[in-house]
C-alpha cells in the first residue's frame, strides 16, 4: 500500500475531516470571548492528530509493528478533541439558549473525565489489554490521593461551590477578619478582592470548612447591606426632635442609598451626658460603603444644624470665651448686616424702607441644605418663604402623565414659597438643592405681617407673581404675546384679590 492510499485511510477512518469541520463550524458559531478561548484549546489535541496521521500513514504503507500504536495515538488524540467540541457544543452554545450557565470547574471536570473515558474505550477497541492499565491506574490514583490531599481537598471545595452556588463569583464576603468581593473561583483557590486594593487568595478547602459571612444576600431580594451611620445629641433635645429632622433630610435621595427599605433613624442608647442616635440605610452598591456613609453623616450635620439641633460635645470639655458687650455687639451688627444684604437683593422687599428691612431681619433664620435635598414639596401646606444666599436650586413640578419636569433653576438672589403664603394655597412646585444651599427663612405670620403694615405692596407682589404663572404656562404651552399679556393681567387681578382675602383687607 502507498504512503498516499495509506494516508487517504487514515484521514476517513479517523473522522479527521468531520472534525475539522466541527471546529470550524463551532468558532463561526461562538461570540462570547471567554469561550473562544476556551475553543483554541480544542485546536491542539486537533493538531497534534494532523501531525500524527502521516505517521501512522507512514508505518502503515510500509508495515511496521508500530503502526497500531501510532494509530492509537492518532485515535486517542481525535477522541480528545471529539469531546472537547461536543462539550463546546453543550456548554457553549446549546445551554446559554435555554439560560443554563454551568460553571467552569464542572465544566472541566466533564470534558477531563470525557477524555479519558474515550481514551480507553479507543484503546479497548484497537484490542489493547486496558484491564491491567485500569488496575494500575486505580494503585496510583490511591497513592496520589494520600500524598495530594490538601490539594485534592481544595479541587472538591472548588467543586461543591460552584455546584451548590453557595458562594459566587461577585458575592461579598467576609472571611475572618478580610471583607471583599469574590472575583474567582478556580480549581485551588477562590480570589477576594478587598476595597484596599488588596487580593486574598483562600483555598478553597478553608471556604468550605470556615464560616463565611455573605454581604447583601436575602432570599428573593436584590443585593442591600443595611448601614448604621452613630451620631451624639445632648439631652436638652427632645429625641422626637432630633428623629423627625433626620429622617426628613434621609428622605430625599442620596446615591447608592435604596429608597426601600426606607432610611430611618432611632434612639440607639443613652450615655452619661448625652443621647446616642443611629442611622440606619440600607446600601444598593456594595463596594460604596465609605463614600456613602460620609455622605449620610453630611445630611444628618446640616438637618440638625438647619433644626438648630448642635451635636454634643464630651461632657469634662470646658470651652471659655470672655463675651464682652463690644464683642457682642459686633457679632450682632455682622450678623444684621448680612441679613440686611440678603434682604437688599430680594426683589420682593425691594421697595421696603431701610428701617423696615432693619425691624424684618431679627425674623430671619438661616437655613442650610445639602445637594439632593427636598426644599419644598409640592402640593405641601406652605409654613416659609425661602431667599437663597448661595447655592442653586431646581425647581420642579408634577405634570399629569409626563412626570416631574424641571422649570427653572434659581439662585442666589431669588426667592421662592411666597405665593403659597400670601395666597393660602398649597405649594405648587417642588424645589430641590443641586447644590448646597444656603437660605434665608422668614414664618409665614411674620411675612404676612408686612403685608397688612404696608398693603400698597400687595400690588408689587401680585405683579411678580402673575409674571412668574405666565412664565411658568409659556414652558407647558405654546401662546403668543398678546395672550400672555392678557393673563398676565388676568393673574395680577386674581392675586391681588386673594392676597387681600388673606390679609383680611377685602376686596377693593
Amino acid at each position: 500500500m502507498s504512503f498516499t492510499t495509506s494516508l487517504v485511510r487514515e484521514i476517513f477512518q479517523d473522522g479527521t475531516i468531520a472534525f475539522v469541520a466541527g471546529l470550524a463550524v463551532l468558532y463561526a458559531l461562538v461570540r462570547a470571548p471567554e469561550e473562544r478561548v476556551r475553543l483554541r484549546w480544542t485546536v491542539y489535541p486537533l493538531a497534534l492528530h494532523l501531525v500524527t496521521l502521516p505517521v501512522a500513514a507512514l508505518f502503515g504503507s510500509i508495515g511496521s509493528p508500530v503502526h497500531p500504536i501510532a494509530r492509537l495515538v492518532a485515535l486517542v488524540l481525535a477522541g480528545i478533541c471529539g469531546v472537547g467540541l461536543s462539550a463546546m457544543f453543550l456548554f457553549g452554545l446549546l445551554l446559554p439558549l435555554v439560560g443554563i450557565r454551568v460553571p467552569r470547574i464542572v465544566r472541566d471536570v466533564v470534558v477531563g473525565t470525557g477524555s479519558i473515558v474515550a481514551s480507553l474505550v479507543i484503546a479497548s477497541q484497537m484490542g489493547f489489554n486496558v484491564t491491567g492499565l485500569i488496575a494500575t491506574s486505580a494503585i496510583l490514583t490511591a497513592a496520589l490521593a494520600l500524598s495530594m490531599q490538601d490539594t485534592l481537598g481544595n479541587i472538591i471545595g472548588g467543586l461543591a461551590l460552584q455546584i451548590d452556588k453557595s458562594i459566587a463569583v461577585g458575592d461579598w464576603i467576609r472571611f475572618e477578619s478580610v471583607s471583599g468581593r469574590v472575583t474567582e473561583i478556580s480549581w485551588r483557590h477562590a480570589t477576594i478582592e478587598t476595597r484596599n486594593w488588596e487580593t486574598l487568595i483562600v483555598p478553597n478547602s478553608a471556604l468550605v470548612k470556615g464560616s463565611v459571612l455573605i454581604v447583601g444576600r436575602r432570599a428573593g431580594q436584590p443585593p442591600l447591606w443595611r448601614r448604621w451611620v452613630y451620631f451624639n445629641v445632648d439631652f436638652r433635645f427632645p429625641p422626637s426632635h432630633v428623629i423627625r429632622a433626620v429622617e426628613e433630610a434621609l428622605a430625599s435621595p442620596i446615591p447608592n442609598v435604596s429608597d426601600e427599605p426606607r432610611a430611618h433613624c432611632i434612639l440607639y442608647d443613652l450615655q452619661e451626658s448625652y443621647a446616642r442616635y443611629a442611622a440606619r440605610y440600607w446600601l444598593s452598591d456594595l463596594a460604596q460603603d465609605d463614600g456613602t456613609d460620609s455622605a449620610v453623616r453630611r445630611r444628618i450635620v446640616v438637618a440638625l444644624r438647619r433644626a438648630e439641633i448642635p451635636l454634643s460635645m464630651p461632657a469634662h470639655a470646658v470651652f471659655l470665651t470672655e463675651e464682652s458687650a463690644e464683642r457682642k455687639t459686633q457679632k450682632s451688627h455682622m450678623d444684621i448686616e448680612r441679613r440686611l444684604d440678603a434682604l437688599c437683593r430680594v426683589e420682593l422687599f425691594r421697595s421696603l424702607s431701610d428701617r423696615e428691612r432693619r425691624d424684618l431681619a431679627p425674623s430671619l433664620r438661616y437655613t442650610p441644605f445639602v445637594a439632593g435635598e427636598v426644599l419644598t414639596r409640592q402640593g405641601a401646606e406652605a409654613h416659609w418663604l425661602y431667599m437663597l444666599v448661595s447655592g442653586e436650586v431646581s425647581v420642579r413640578v408634577a405634570i399629569v402623565d409626563a412626570g416631574e419636569r424641571e422649570v427653572s433653576r434659581l439662585g442666589a438672589g431669588d426667592f421662592f414659597g411666597e405665593a403659597a403664603l400670601l395666597t393660602g394655597e398649597p405649594r405648587n412646585a417642588t424645589v430641590v438643592a443641586l447644590s448646597d444651599v444656603t437660605c434665608l427663612r422668614l414664618d409665614r405670620e411674620r411675612f404676612l405681617e408686612i403685608f397688612r403694615q404696608r398693603p400698597d405692596v400687595a400690588m408689587e407682589v401680585a405683579d411678580i407673581l402673575a409674571r412668574r404663572k405666565v412664565e411658568l404656562q409659556q414652558l407647558k404651552e405654546q401662546v403668543t404675546q398678546e395672550v400672555a399679556a392678557r393673563r398676565l393681567e388676568e393673574h395680577k387681578h386674581d392675586f391681588l384679590k386673594k392676597i387681600r382675602q388673606v390679609l383680611g383687607l377685602g376686596d377693593e
